[in-house]
């Protein structure tokens, strides 16, 4: 495992030879040790990203050539799937299935952004009719620059694809920050980079903390544009930071996603997706479907298979056998986690199950997979973002009462709706205030599409075509015939 940071091509220590720990939090044991980044360290990575940017081979490079570069770094993470699914195992602490899972789409991540390189060869450029003799005019997609990202600790080698591999792919050089929780499987990346033939100073990667790497990175005058996916406090900081240099952004930031399930809807079919919908990757997914709505006929028969289906999730470490609910991803998040469903209680919320650390799991950062029911509407358990297995479930009796419930929230990140009723279902699909939304299932995540959401929960969209845009720039260039007298002001 890495230890170094990667900077302009090469593994180098920490500016002040500092290190920190990263932790198992299955057990609260120390795995491994990395360099601690500080705004030194970050200059001298955004300065190699910019010299790479300004003078180096990399925007000058055709798309084609990128996409070798680019499908390489693909195939050589598909190649490690099972190393790098252990690493985070390791610092994350989600079962082995899931990490795989996750590997498996940051590689397929690299080929696609790949092929949407090789398309910018011919798709760059796009003439515009102007609607005037003598003119001739084009649109011309070209790389914003020095990318600067911050990824959060959830899924930390897919959220790195997410922001790297588009970015390269247009043509432009990052800076890359991990979480200082799970910075494992990014560090690899700078190895899988070289290999791959990716030029110096292209890929930067900085561990560290978030006021000491993270801040520094976000005020730096020479990165063109910040990618971040965190939470809305830290996003709203970045945004204002990224104001006073008039710096592009993207922010992917938190939710708390509704699920709406009609009474035409199997009982079977309704609680594998609202078990997914929350349980899956311990619920530290932003779009967790984490209120769910059902409606009033079928409530009392959804909540009684939901508790014996809930009762019989694997708990322990990912490396185990069965097991579908590993550990939260550190003591901080767990202490979060437990105090959030003590919140919920006060508040007047019952909890239907789970509620605290399971038995024999004393050791670690396990939290029980909980259900609240009656919490009240204005509670926080309602209206914000628990970031772990817990979901607040309540009964609805008219699809208007539904569509108003689950629309109001500050956030609106991701929706869901089930139903026999197709053209009901979409309806309701239209009705959300959300910027991902699923019909009769919760979660799936696929690399074409779009991803982003309204309100409070970000501003812009990554993953698709949508993502690549988020590195390009759009220029006019326009041309006027200059065998035709202008003739304004010299006439003849």
């Amino acid at each position: 495992m890495k230890h170094r940071l990667f900077i302009n091509g090469d593994y180098v220590d920490a500016a002040t030879g500092e290190m920190f720990d990263v932790v198992d939090p299955s057990n609260n044991n120390v795995v491994h040790r990395v360099a601690r980044g500080g705004a030194k360290d970050i200059d001298a990575a955004v300065k190699a990203a910019r010299a790479a940017f300004d003078t180096g081979p990399w925007p000058r490079m055709t798309g084609v050539q990128r996409a070798e570069v680019l499908r390489r770094m693909g195939d050589e993470i598909a190649a490690r799937t099972d190393a790098l699914a252990r690493m985070e195992v390791l610092d994350n602490g989600k079962p082995l299935p899931e990490a795989v899972w996750d590997i498996e789409d940051t590689a397929a991540v690299f080929h696609f952004y790949a092929d949407l390189a090789e398309r910018l060869d011919t798709e760059a450029e796009e003439t515009v009719d102007l609607g005037m003799d003598g003119f001739t005019s084009k649109a011309v997609k070209e790389p914003v620059g020095v990318a600067g990202a911050i990824i959060p600790w959830n899924f930390p080698m897919l959220m790195a694809s997410w922001k790297v591999a588009p970015a390269l792919a247009a043509g432009c050089t990052i800076v890359l920050k991990p979480s200082e929780v799970t910075p494992l499987t990014a560090l690899e990346l700078g190895e899988i980079a070289n290999k791959a033939g990716l030029p110096a100073g292209a890929l930067n990667i900085v561990t560290g903390f978030g006021a000491e790497a993270g801040q520094p990175l976000t005020e730096h005058p020479l990165v063109d544009k910040l990618a971040f996916t965190g939470s809305v406090p830290t996003g709203s900081r970045i945004m204002a930071t990224a104001a006073k240099d008039v710096k592009t952004l993207s922010l992917e930031l938190g939710g708390k996603s509704p699920l709406v399930v009609f009474a035409d809807t199997p009982i079977d079919e309704a609680v594998e997706w609202i078990l997914f919908g929350i349980f899956w990757n311990q619920g530290e997914v932003c779009s967790a479907t984490s209120r769910v709505l059902i409606e009033a006929p079928i409530y009392d028969a959804v909540m009684a298979r939901l508790v014996v289906e809930t009762r019989k999730i694997k708990i322990g470490h990912g490396l185990e056998e069965g097991v579908l609910l590993g550990p939260l991803v550190n003591k901080a998040q767990h202490e979060k986690v437990l105090a959030a469903i003590q919140t919920g209680r006060d508040a007047g919320a019952r909890v239907v199950v789970g509620g605290g650390v399971p038995d024999g799991l004393e050791h670690g950062c396990y939290v029980e997979p909980t259900i609240l029911a009656d919490a009240p509407l204005d509670s926080w358990v309602w209206t914000e973002e628990i970031f772990g297995p817990v979901v607040c479930v309540r009964p609805f009796t008219t699809e208007a009462e539904a569509v108003d419930l689950a629309n109001r929230s500050d956030y609106g990140l991701a929706a869901a709706v089930m139903s026999a009723d197709t053209a009901r279902a979409e309806r309701v699909a239209r009705a959300f205030r959300a910027g991902i939304v699923w019909i009769n299932c919760s979660q799936p995540t696929f690399t074409q599409a779009p991803w982003g959401g309204y309100k409070k929960s970000g501003i812009g969209r990554e993953l698709g075509v949508w993502g690549l845009n988020n590195y390009l720039e759009t220029k006019q260039i326009t041309t006027w015939d200059r065998s035709k007298p202008w003739g304004w002001y010299i006439k003849g």
